[in-house]
């Protein structure tokens, strides 16, 4: 996608002149992080942030550091899935993950560095006037409500079966809560309150296109290869993990994927220029990695 593309352009180079210190002493550390952080991926998450801040007329000066600080936030989170205490992961995006090339004790101290770095790179917009509205919802996704719980749920599945409502909680904990960030952040960077309609749109699009990627990465787990994922595949299956693949076949949570898309084109569909926003939930619906 040309948009994908030129979003992810822009954060790239933002990510590279916010990770661009170095110092001799903590070389392996600073290393580690720009090892995860340039390692690939698609950068959805700042480029929600960065459209919808332009669907809604604001600068995308003041969304930009905000579509750093959420990648550097999802990097984080990689990092520590991979750990061998999580997931246990040796390859990601096609690369030994962080604690394989450089250790555990460094990659788990390079995903709290990142953590933190988001934050300040968050509170120090000056661009966008509402910093602290931003590092709460950065926070908020981040925590026992955010990404924690859902990988909380998501080690509890390696224990005993969830049922499909706490699968969905899962998923919209885990993947959803930081997409979810990222499209208000787009928001809070257009200048939008929380209760206004364009903002509750915009989390009703991000969270249905959360629960969309996590749906098609596990179904991909399962049927997609290894050459295209870049990472192990049946992992979950392996690892005995209950996913909506342990409650769908897999062209059932193909259509339930399809019907959650539908929600999210719908969500936004009255406002001008929505057109790339849907078109981007119809490529993560289809994307074969």
């Amino acid at each position: 996608m040309t948009m994908l593309r030129s979003d992810a352009e822009l954060a790239e180079q933002a990510l590279r002149e916010y990770l661009s210190e170095d110092d001799a002493q903590l070389k392996k550390l600073l290393d580690a992080q720009r090892y995860s952080t340039f390692a690939g991926g698609k950068r959805i998450r700042p480029a929600l942030v960065l459209e919808f801040c332009r669907l809604f007329g604001g600068d995308e000066r003041a969304a930009l550091p905000y579509a750093a600080a959420v990648e550097l936030m999802h990097t984080y989170s990689l990092i520590h899935d991979d750990l061998p205490c999580m997931d246990d992961d040796d390859l990601r995006r096609g690369k030994p993950t962080c604690h394989v090339a450089f250790g555990e004790a460094t990659a788990l101290l390079a995903g709290d560095a990142l953590l933190a770095r988001a934050f300040e790179i968050a509170a120090r917009n000056q661009h966008c006037g509402r910093a602290a509205e931003a590092v709460a919802e950065l926070a908020r996704s981040a925590g026992s409500f955010g990404m924690i719980g859902g990988q909380f749920l998501d080690l509890c599945g390696e224990e005993h079966a969830l049922d499909f409502n706490t699968i969905m909680r899962m998923y919209r904990l885990k993947t959803g809560a930081l997409i979810i960030a990222s499209a208000r952040l787009g928001c809070i960077a257009a200048g939008l309150d929380r209760e206004d309609a364009r903002s509750r749109a915009a989390a009703v699009y991000a969270e249905n296109v959360g629960l969309t990627f996590q749906i098609i990465d596990d179904l991909l787990d399962l049927i997609g290869s290894t050459e295209l994922l870049g990472k192990a595949t049946q992992k979950d299956a392996a690892r005995g993990k209950t996913t909506i693949m342990s409650c769908l076949s897999p062209e059932e949570a193909k259509k339930y994927a399809a019907g959650l898309t539908g929600a999210a084109v719908a969500s936004i569909a009255g406002y001008p220029g929505s057109d790339l926003l849907s078109a981007l939930a119809y490529y993560l619906l289809e994307r074969e990695s």
